[in-house]
Parts: structure tokens; sequence; C-alpha cells
């Protein structure tokens, strides 16, 4: 009974997660000229972000927000996610706070019955979600929303090995200057290839790791990390050499872990 109770309030949750989001804008989008800057520093980092504007209060009066380490779990028999992917023209962006990959239509998850569309990818150096204790070398987010702008974050841990076939068709068309759209048509990029082999998952309540720091996102932090070269990271690095928010209180919030 308890498995079956977890189960229906993690369906609920996925089926309303994300209402008091960015009512469909993506995450790490650029902020208009003359928005408060943040950035991942001293002055403007992560502890001062909701100093910078009362729009970004949640960032330090929310209870659910993210990342987290994730150190305690109850195991549940969660609902499988269901990825259908599909290859996409490349189109990729430096916006001055990560890498983004925005995702052409088509592609989607389904969890419990209901559906997201993948709307982008981007990254983070180091990871953001920590696993007892241990961030990755990087983590990937795939940032999916359904039709009423509700947000499912689907985060992919990166760990220094073997060469990532999609990291490396990216970081092939990395844009010379930020906030300029590089787009070849003539190149498709497959979001599954990212995903590693067991699909196995963490889920729990969370907000978008920037400003402004929105919550109610359902993330589903896949358990097995996949591969990333060290060139990778480095050239990430170059870039964005931290780029991950700080971890944050989990208040209470329970950690669901697939069998």
């Amino acid at each position: 009974m308890t498995h079956a109770i977890g189960r229906m309030t993690l369906l609920a949750f996925l089926c309303t997660a994300g209402a008091a989001g960015w009512a469909g804008e993506a995450p790490h989008k650029a902020p208009h000229k003359g928005a408060h800057s943040w950035d991942y520093g001293k002055e403007h980092g992560p502890e001062h972000w909701a100093d910078l504007d009362p729009k970004f209060a949640a960032c330090k009066a929310g209870h659910h927000q993210s990342p987290i380490d994730i150190v305690e779990t109850v195991k549940d028999d969660l609902p499988a996610i269901v990825f259908d992917y599909h290859p996409s023209p490349l189109r990729i962006v430096d916006n001055g706070h990560t890498v983004m990959a925005p995702y052409g239509p088509g592609s989607s998850i389904r969890v419990g019955g209901h559906t997201y569309a993948l709307k982008q990818i981007h990254f983070h150096r180091p990871g953001e979600n920590a696993v007892h204790g241990k961030r990755y070398a990087m983590e990937a987010h795939l940032v999916h929303s359904d039709d009423a702008g509700r947000l499912a974050v689907v985060a992919v841990l990166l760990e220094e090995g073997r060469e990532n076939a999609l990291v490396r068709d990216l970081w092939s068309h990395m844009p010379g200057e930020k906030e300029k759209e590089e787009v070849d048509d003539a190149v498709q990029i497959d979001a599954t290839t990212l995903l590693p082999a067991g699909r196995g998952y963490y889920a729990f309540e969370g907000s978008l790791t920037t400003p402004p720091c929105s919550e109610d996102v359902a993330w589903l932090v896949l358990k097995e990390p996949v591969g990333v070269s060290a060139e990778e990271v480095a050239r990430f690095a170059r870039l964005y050499p931290n780029d991950a928010r700080t971890i944050q209180p989990a208040y209470g919030r329970v950690v669901r872990e697939s069998r």
C-alpha cells in the first residue's frame, strides 16, 4: 500500500509540476538589456540572486529549490520514463550562463501517462545534483514542457571517461561569440545518444537552478552516469569553469528511487 501511495503521489505531482514556472519560457534565456545581471561569482552569484531582483525571491525563500544532494531515498515502483526522442537539426547558443542546444519539435517523454515535449538541452560544470555527496564532472539537463507550460527536467550525470558523441557534435559547432545562435540544418543531433543504457531514476520536486528559481519543476535524475571525455570537459571549462548552483536544503522533501 505504501508503494502504491508513493506512485500515485508522484504521478499527481508530475501532472501538475511546473504550474508556477515561466509559463513556457525556456530556462537559461538570456536576460533582457537593463535587467539585473546574475552569474556564479561572489558578488552576483547564487548566494545573492534573491537580492538582485524581486522576481528572484524564490532563490532564497523557496523550500523546494534545486539542486540537492540525493542521500536518503524511498525505493518505489515508479512508472518508467518512456523516451520518444528523434533527431533534430543542430542549433547551439552560448547564452552567457551555459551552452544550450534548442531542440526541434516532435520529441518527448511520457511518464505515467503524462507527456512532456523536449525543448532544449544545456550543461553545467560541475554536475549540479549530488548523489551521496558526489558531484559529477558535468551534468546535462534535458528540459521538457507540457502544453500548459509545466516543466520536467531529465538530468544526466556525466563522468569523465569515454568521448560522448552528442557532446562532441555540439562542441564542434561551439559559437564564437555569446548570445549568437549557430544553426546547421545539415547536421542532426539525437538526444537519445546522451541517455544511459539503464533508465532507473530519482524523482523529486524541485525548481529551476537559475533565476528566477521557479518551483514546481519535476526532476527526474537518471541514476546511471554517462561518459564524457576529459577534453570535452576541459573545452566547456574554458567557457564556464563553474556554472553550478550551490546545493540547496531538502526541507524534508522525499526523493523516490525506482527499483
